[in-house]
């Protein structure tokens, strides 16, 4: 399928010309007809899969440069957002007709954008949950009582960082006939309440076919029992010659500090954590795209919040808490058919989280550093697994012994038949 099946307007080809969009993605082709028809939609896919464009395209078809705000998009991050505003902005600008199109985040000039907002309005919002919550409800600025469209991006992280209360109150002044779009990796219970109270018969599209991580990435683990980690990541690093990578520590302090070793080795490297404020990450983001730096050193707020073309290698510094977190990890690289490497350092006391997640059908290849070289090692619990296997054969090779027979028993049987 191409984007003529869909008779968008003539500006949109025009924007999709100049962006090299040529082929329809599986995520668009089922999510873009549902949006035209005015349905509900809950969306699933892999990361990278090109469910930006999928409601993008749709609200473009359908809205007119009126001054009379008609859709609104919230996205969890200051970054997301960011990114489908740029992506708006592309195709916006083909248009003949101006379109209004603004992004509230935080970190901005909140007087300024109230004050624009007491004489205008925007056609289309794109924004952080609390800042848009802000503009629209506590100030009454932003007028969406009439809104045709309401998208949820990253819904599951919505609801992981506490956005979820703010999106309900959104909903709460919008108009009952409502068409809502809803995107998420994963749909926790915590989310159903949500999608039950304001979704109306929605059309659930799910295309992960059991496939969490993207299928063209390889996994490996590295085990750092009785070795310094610091050293064995210079090791790793020595051997690995990404396009870009990003190494994932879990705290801003061990992020920190592994920024601070790798750049006193001579590496130079970029870092993304919440202390960084809203002007140091937008300059990171821009040296970052304009490739500065190989390696990015990062907490899990890139995991969900930041969208690089070209990344391909991760480094898993220290494994994220919740195995949920390494998919979003991983979605990081193998974009748009590439290839991605993840390297995760494991010691023995993440053995339940590693088998969690090879329950859910990632398989790991085990590797060591030795002699300068990454080379195969022993699989985790190698030996428990042999165990487990050899008993599981005896198991099935022993047959059951009968049970030994009282003594004179049949002695007893024969002398009562004979009377």
């Amino acid at each position: 399928m191409n984007f003529d099946n869909f008779n968008f307007k003539s500006f949109i080809y025009k924007a999709l010309q100049e962006m090299g969009f040529n082929e329809v993605k599986p995520i668009q082709e089922k999510i873009i007809p549902l949006i035209l028809d005015n349905k509900n939609v809950i969306g699933q896919s892999e990361t990278g899969s090109g469910k930006t464009h999928a409601f993008l395209l749709p609200i473009f078809q359908n809205i007119e440069p009126i001054g009379k705000t008609q859709a609104v998009i919230t996205s969890p991050t200051r970054e997301l957002a960011k990114q489908i505003f740029d992506m708006a902005y592309k195709i916006a600008e083909h248009s003949d007709k101006p379109y209004k199109i603004k992004l509230y985040v935080g970190g901005t000039n909140r007087d300024k954008e109230l004050t624009w907002l007491e004489n205008n309005q925007p056609d289309l919002v794109i924004g952080t949950p609390g800042r848009i919550w802000d503009y629209a409800i506590k100030e009454r600025k932003l007028l969406i009582h009439h809104c045709q469209y309401f998208v949820v991006d990253e819904a599951d992280m919505a609801l992981e960082t506490g956005f979820l209360e703010e999106i309900d109150n959104i909903c709460g002044i919008m108009p009952r006939n409502l068409l809502m779009c809803v995107f998420s990796a994963t749909i926790p219970d915590g989310l159903k309440p949500f999608l039950n109270k304001y979704m109306i018969k929605p059309v659930h599209i799910n295309l992960t076919k059991g496939n969490i991580t993207p299928v063209n990435l390889t996994h490996y683990l590295i085990k750092t029992k009785g070795k310094d980690k610091f050293k064995l990541l210079l090791s790793l690093m020595s051997k690995l010659n990404p396009y870009l990578a990003i190494i994932f520590g879990n705290t801003k302090k061990e992020v920190a500090g592994i920024y601070t070793f790798l750049s006193e080795n001579n590496y130079k490297v970029g870092q993304i954590h919440g202390d960084l404020s809203s002007r140091e990450r937008a300059r990171m983001m821009r040296d970052i795209r304009d490739l500065r730096y190989t390696y990015i050193v990062a907490t899990d707020i890139a995991a969900r919040g930041i969208d690089i073309e070209g990344i391909s290698h991760i480094i898993n510094f220290s494994l994220p808490n919740d195995e949920e977190f390494y998919i979003h990890r991983c979605g990081r690289t193998s974009r748009n058919n590439l290839t991605g490497l993840v390297y995760s350092f494991y010691d023995f006391d993440d053995d339940f989280y590693l088998n969690k997640l090879e329950n859910k059908q990632i398989k790991f290849n085990h590797v060591e550093i030795k002699q300068g070289e990454i080379v195969e090692a022993k699989v985790r619990n190698s030996r428990r697994k042999f165990v487990e296997k050899v008993r599981s054969k005896k198991d099935e090779l022993t047959v059951r012994k009968s049970k030994k027979i009282k003594p004179n028993y049949k002695k007893k049987i024969n002398s009562r038949s004979k009377k």
